[in-house]
């Protein structure tokens, strides 16, 4: 991510692009309500990024992202999607996962998220991933892992066997 921009810049351009792909277009009360601040304050960081050239805001037009724009708010929305999705796979609520994905999308090493991703990616394409979910949620419930209880029956079974 670009050193020079704020946290607060990052998280106008994930909503600039998020508005832009779900709309189709951004105005700036879209952008005043996805992040619940007044449209003055929005105004105001808008016309920053305008000036850096990550946006375009032509009044009464709306705000479009430029290509370096439209790359960030790419980029931090993949972060915070990949986040999120590890954090719902180890049973945080979907509403908690999406707020601690907001704060955690700025402060990873791309090296961290690039992992966590991988991760991801091999949870949901493995043919077992629902059984050891399973398992996890068990573990997360009991503070026992199922395994030890298969585990000992193959051992009773096993000890059985000349």
């Amino acid at each position: 991510m670009s050193g020079k921009l704020s946290r607060k810049a990052e998280d106008y351009l994930e909503a600039i692009f998020n508005i832009s792909q779900e709309k189709g277009y951004v105005r700036i009360r879209d952008i005043s309500k996805q992040l619940g601040i007044k449209p003055p304050s929005v105004v105001e960081m808008v016309r920053k990024l305008d000036d850096q050239g990550y946006v375009v805001h032509e009044k009464y037009e709306g705000v479009f992202l430029t290509p370096a724009g439209e790359e960030v708010g790419r980029v931090i929305k993949d972060r915070h999607d990949t986040i999120k999705a590890f954090l719902i796979f180890i049973g945080i609520p979907e509403e908690i996962a999406d707020e601690d994905a907001c704060t955690m999308e700025h402060h990873l090493h791309t090296k961290t998220v690039e992992q966590v991703k991988n991760l991801v990616g091999f949870i949901n394409q493995g043919p077992d991933h629902p059984e050891w979910l399973d398992h996890f949620r068990t573990f997360c419930d009991t503070g026992k892992h199922p395994y030890n209880k298969m585990k000992k029956c193959v051992r009773s079974k096993a000890s059985l066997v000349p």
